[in-house]
């Protein structure tokens, strides 16, 4: 098999608690997994089609004309079958948003496996802006803050850098202005026109602090996709004694009792499973990613081409 994608970026990240924006850049190789971007009848990448109505590129539908259309337009099949004259009405084409909410609460900055969640967080958008961007569409990012503007809208590569840059500084170490999950998606439905796609980073217990009606709402206008950082101590406990040591104290919990047991599964694993039952059935996908997955896994198996 060919060294995946994420590999490559592995071998120019740094030591897993703080991302990189080397490997950041790296990781551009993931979108390339997918089928090639849309192209348009110019050759350019090809846009987002919008639900409004208009004289573009594409064909949409055709309806009885009706004076100052354009005669040009008339569709001449559908005159001659009904009787009455038709026109043309063509689908207007738009750039489509790709918007990047990222979640940095301080729990986050933790891992116990390959890197922290914060990092894989960061790995996981940068898969993402990549792929966006190899569609044609722009690239925007905010987190939950009141003082820090989102990072504007651009398209190509100028779009993703400013986007990785962003996601670089802000997994490096939780910022001291984090508003939460909730304020930022307040701002993301501020700045938010229907038809964009939402890339939700975030821990699952944040995620499932949310309310579903607010994610539902959101479905509604966009593509949402939501991204919960997992850790694998966190998925499943060692069935024994395990020591930690926050603020320099020792705690230690008997994972033999089934009591603390069920406790950890209702902290860290029911999240998740909630949030796949509820959100999936509202149009949302929702991906688990671990910190030693490959931060390109949700975009599902490697084509049969590239496996030697």
């Amino acid at each position: 098999m060919t060294a995946s994608d994420d590999t490559v970026a592995t071998a120019l990240a740094g030591n897993g608690v703080q991302p990189t924006l080397a490997e950041l850049v790296a990781l551009r190789r993931s979108a390339h997994r997918l089928a090639p971007a849309r192209r348009g009848r110019l050759a350019h990448a090809g846009q987002a089609p919008s639900p409004m109505r208009g004289r573009g590129m594409e064909y949409a539908e055709s309806r009885e004309y009706v004076a100052g259309d354009d005669a040009r337009h008339i569709d001449w099949r559908v005159t001659a079958r009904t009787g009455r004259a038709h026109t043309k009405l063509f689908q207007a084409e738009r750039e489509r948003l790709t918007l990047l909410v990222a979640d940095t609460d301080p729990v986050l900055y933790f891992g116990t496996r390959v890197r922290f969640k914060s990092v894989q967080a960061a790995r996981v958008g940068a898969v993402a802006a990549w792929l966006a961007q190899r569609q044609g569409d722009r690239l925007s990012a905010l987190r939950g803050s009141r003082l820090e503007a989102p990072v504007p809208p651009a398209g190509g590569t100028r779009g993703v850098l400013r986007v990785l840059d962003a996601l670089t500084r802000w997994y490096a170490a939780p910022p001291p202005d984090d508003a939460g999950l909730d304020h930022a998606l307040q701002q993301a439905a501020r700045v938010l026109r229907p038809g964009a796609r939402v890339v939700v980073l975030a821990d699952p217990a944040r995620a499932a602090a949310i309310d579903v009606p607010r994610w539902t709402a959101l479905a509604m206008h966009h593509e949402v996709q939501l991204m919960l950082l997992a850790d694998p101590l966190e998925l499943a406990p060692p069935d024994g004694i395990l020591p930690f040591f926050p603020q320099g104290q020792q705690v230690v919990l008997d994972l033999h009792d089934s009591a603390v047991r069920e406790h950890w599964r209702a902290r860290f694993v029911e999240p998740l499973e909630a949030l796949q039952r509820s959100l999936g059935a509202r149009r949302i996908q929702v991906h688990v990613v671990s910190t030693d997955d490959a931060s390109d896994c949700w975009l599902g198996p490697l084509p049969s081409a590239v496996v030697a």
